[in-house]
């Protein structure tokens, strides 16, 4: 059936997936048969040879039949890298007319929906298809934070709203507000039932039998900093210790542990070790599974991380008490201080209890009113050019809690100085 409207989503990762597909669902790009509906699949590794593809992800399968069509970002620009590649302005129009027959949309209008719009491939998908109305999903925390980098205003023009989760309830995302894109949320619950199809295709899967069979009280989230250049191997095997020392001293027996997927396969030794030593019994769930998964078919009662935004998820989403480890160290050393990064790290060491002090884990509920000023001084610091409105009220909050805690750590003094901002006193 011919179409006159074609609308292309493009993902990288079966959590952004989830989160187009709630969109859908919840009808937010057009009731069925509104368009013809596009699954552009990117994988952005650094070798997409060697990582997990995302159509080997439990659940891919149900996510990819609400398309008409699913298509291969990294063959359709293939041999070029889809991290880097982007086409040159001139040859724009002729990118568009290759895809346009390699992908049969003829002279349909086109909607693109990316993620992460200021890099490619977002960004070169919006430049091919110049004419097109953009939509933005947010597929994590980054969203409440500025735009990592200045866009094309031939881009920027056509950007029409910012779908996020309800990640951190009441909070509104900064992301692209410069440019005078509103936001929208995708519903909880339609994201919800998104989840549940996903656990529910993995019912036959071994290491989530083991894992519930074990009984576990306590999930450990890894993020493979190492890779970032945020901390060394070593440091990072220490913190993922420091995360099972933690839901040992809060009473959990039982504990597994999910590695991001690309995090070497001697990761969990050291994991390992501490689990003997401590009496902890061990798991290791590293197969192709979202965490969101292991909520589901677990039901876990503490889940500990560095800055996940699964930890977001299983409060929001599953009711899950979550706690947070070297959420403090990996922002002290995270640099440059632009590094996108240091906006989830900020909202989750604003908001989630810090393990290894002794807080009780629990769901954060909805943002305080302590977060959105910090977060606009925040973003200020990071991207001053895009937000200088925001320079008088970054001034008042600097000012305001220079002595604080946490001050050194979100607005260091060499910052400060960079942007002629009054550097404190500090003890």
């Amino acid at each position: 059936m011919a179409h006159d409207r074609v609308q292309i989503f493009q993902v990288s990762t079966l959590y952004g997936a989830a989160t187009a597909a709630a969109a859908i669902d919840a009808g937010q790009f057009g009731g069925p048969g509104h368009a013809r509906r596009l699954l552009l699949v990117s994988n952005n590794a650094e070798i997409p040879e060697t990582a997990v593809r995302l159509d080997s992800m439990t659940g891919y399968d149900r996510i990819a039949s609400r398309f008409d069509e699913v298509v291969d970002w990294n063959e359709a620009v293939h041999p070029h890298h889809p991290s880097s590649w982007a086409p040159r302005p001139e040859e724009a129009p002729l990118w568009q007319r290759v895809f346009r027959t390699a992908w049969r949309l003829g002279t349909a209008t086109v909607e693109v929906i990316v993620e992460s719009i200021q890099v490619n491939p977002a960004k070169a998908l919006a430049a091919v298809f110049a004419e097109s109305a953009v939509h933005v999903y947010a597929d994590g925390l980054m969203s409440y934070g500025p735009t990592r980098d200045e866009l094309p205003q031939s881009i920027a023009c056509r950007v029409r709203r910012v779908l996020h989760l309800d990640l951190v309830p009441g909070l509104r995302p900064l992301l692209l507000t410069e440019y005078g894109v509103g936001s929208e949320l995708v519903p909880d619950d339609a994201f919800r039932a998104v989840l549940r199809e996903i656990a529910a295709d993995a019912g036959d899967d071994p290491q989530l039998a083991e894992a519930a069979a074990a009984g576990p009280g306590a999930l450990l989230l890894g993020q493979y900093l190492a890779v970032l250049g945020i901390l060394t191997v070593e440091e990072e095997e220490e913190l993922h210790v420091r995360m099972l020392r933690g839901a040992a001293a809060a009473g959990h027996r039982s504990v597994v542990f999910k590695p991001h997927p690309t995090a070497p396969a001697g990761y969990s030794n050291a994991l390992q070790e501490e689990a003997a030593r401590t009496g902890v019994t061990l798991t290791v769930v590293d197969g192709p599974l979202l965490a969101e998964t292991f909520y589901e078919r677990c039901r876990p009662r503490l889940v500990v991380g560095c800055f996940s935004t699964a930890m977001l998820t299983a409060a929001v989403y599953f009711g899950v008490p979550v706690a947070r480890v070297g959420t403090d160290t990996v922002l002290a050393r995270l640099t440059p201080y632009e590094n996108s990064n240091r906006v989830p790290l900020t909202v989750v060491d604003h908001i989630v209890p810090d393990l290894e002090s002794g807080a009780a884990p629990r769901v954060p509920g909805a943002a305080p009113d302590s977060l959105a000023p910090l977060l606009r001084a925040v973003a200020h610091c990071m991207r001053p050019t895009a937000h200088p409105g925001l320079r008088a009220e970054t001034l008042r909050y600097v000012t305001e809690h220079a002595t604080g805690p946490a001050a050194a750590l979100h607005f260091p003094e060499e910052r400060l100085a960079e942007l002629e901002l009054p550097v404190p006193v500090r003890s």
